[in-house]
């Protein structure tokens, strides 16, 4: 596990994705469908944000997911993304313990 968040976390723009979702309501405008804080945000949206092509998003929401970092809720077609707060808060402890 600490290999796929030290994987996840060496990237600046997955950093800059989990700075966002930190706080959704302030870096992102209402969406259509999904609410941004109970639902999490459009990868569509986060793809537009970084200004990098939908796959290229997808691969660092991949890794950040599999990093245990955000989860994925899929409404209709889309997948919205929100940090997983307990998984980051036992990561900070880890590594706070281990150093």
């Amino acid at each position: 596990m600490l290999l796929d968040v030290c994987k996840a976390l060496a990237n600046e723009r997955r950093l800059q994705i989990l700075r966002w979702l930190s706080n959704p309501v302030e870096h992102f405008a209402p969406q259509i469908d999904g609410d941004l804080v109970r639902d999490g945000v459009c990868a569509l949206l986060i793809a537009n944000k970084l200004g990098v092509s939908q796959p290229t998003a997808g691969e660092h929401l991949k890794v950040l997911a599999q990093a245990g970092l955000i989860e994925g809720t899929r409404i209709k077609q889309w997948t919205f993304y929100r940090r997983n707060e307990k998984q980051i808060d036992e990561v900070k402890h880890a590594l706070q313990n281990d150093w």
